[in-house]
């Protein structure tokens, strides 16, 4: 199956988690605006930056974005 990314949820996470932005960044060693871009659909993240910041966080890549199925013929579901 093939899968859209929607918006992200960058921000939904750090709540839920308790990390702030300042937190992020200083683990990541990651600037502000970069971080910025990311939670404001700016810019996608790389594989490799979704997969630091998920295990940072607490979750999933998976949990990072809004993700919509599309099904063999093209449907969106």
């Amino acid at each position: 199956m093939k899968f859209e990314l929607g918006r992200c949820l960058l921000q939904e996470r750090l709540v839920e988690y308790g990390i702030t932005v300042e937190e992020l960044m200083k683990a990541l060693q990651y600037k502000r605006e970069r971080i910025f871009d990311y939670i404001e659909n700016k810019r996608m993240m790389p594989l490799a930056v979704a997969i630091s910041v998920a295990d940072t966080v607490g979750c999933t890549v998976n949990e990072l974005y809004e993700l919509t199925a599309i099904d063999m013929t093209g449907i969106k579901t």
